[in-house]
């Protein structure tokens, strides 16, 4: 089933395939694809993670995923608006999924047939990558016919504050190396979750790690832009988490800026989300 586009992405969390929302960081109608709408499966446990416990017994898909999608998409044109894009995210890690390559396929037919210009999104923490398989599906999916545009979440240049927004098990310096060898071969989008944890915000040093990492990796040319996002959305663990003032983060993505211009012959954007 399909619905109507909310603001906070909570639909998600009633068993929904597909579920249009208004995005800050598309800046209009983002169709979203949910490959777990029983219930979250990830391979982080993120403290600011807007999705809330929940079980359902809906099952993914991949025949029901295109029919609610080409549904909601023919519902925006009807209504005259324009579909930004059509992003994988949903309740969790989409590279966890045994479907994503399929529904990759097919609502990559659907968007060439009802919206070819809209772009297909992938959210990913990254995690995927560790597999041989998982990495050289998202490389083709990127650099061929499908175009799909890899939203790559880089939260943290230290051990120390990885630790604290991703509680992952996976070692962080796997998970760079995978990157790094990722965005050698692959365009991307990188994006950062800025907020307090615990009621400390990033480091000093933590800032600088992170520039210089991401520097580094928008030296391979592959780095399409950087997004710096703030926390607008509650969270089950809240107030564990908690938004930084909008200056500091526009003093990131200035100092970003800056080295990219010291740096790189053509900096990519750098875009702030409060």
């Amino acid at each position: 089933m399909s619905v109507g586009p909310v603001e906070n992405h909570r639909q998600r969390e009633k068993g929904v395939l597909v579920y249009p929302v208004y995005s800050r960081r598309t800046g209009g109608l983002s169709v979203g694809i949910n490959l777990f709408p029983g219930t979250k499966c990830c391979s982080f446990d993120c403290p600011y993670c807007e999705v809330y416990p929940f079980e359902t017994k809906a099952e993914f898909s991949v025949e029901q995923m295109e029919e609610d999608l080409r549904s909601a998409i023919s519902e925006a044109l009807k209504q005259g608006l324009s579909v930004k894009d059509i992003c994988f995210s949903g309740n969790g890690e989409p590279t966890m999924s045994p479907d994503l390559p399929v529904a990759l396929e097919r609502a990559g037919r659907v968007r060439y047939e009802m919206v070819p210009n809209t772009e297909l999104v992938l959210i990913t923490n990254g995690t995927g990558l560790l597999k041989e398989n998982i990495f050289s599906q998202l490389k083709s999916a990127a650099t061929g016919p499908l175009a799909l545009d890899i939203w790559l979440k880089l939260d943290a240049g230290t051990p120390q504050w990885y630790e604290k927004m991703c509680r992952s098990k996976i070692p962080f310096d796997k998970i760079i190396a995978k990157i790094r060898e990722f965005a050698a071969q692959t365009p991307l989008t990188i994006q950062t979750m800025l907020c307090v944890v615990d009621g400390t915000g990033p480091s000093p040093e933590e800032d600088e790690a992170w520039e210089k990492l991401v520097v580094e990796l928008a030296q391979s040319g592959n780095i399409f832009k950087v997004q710096i996002y703030g926390k607008a959305r509650p969270s089950p663990e809240d107030p564990k988490t908690t938004a930084l003032p909008i200056g500091y983060l526009e003093e990131r993505a200035e100092s970003l800026r800056m080295a990219f211009s010291a740096a790189l012959n053509a900096p990519p954007p750098v875009e702030v989300f409060p």
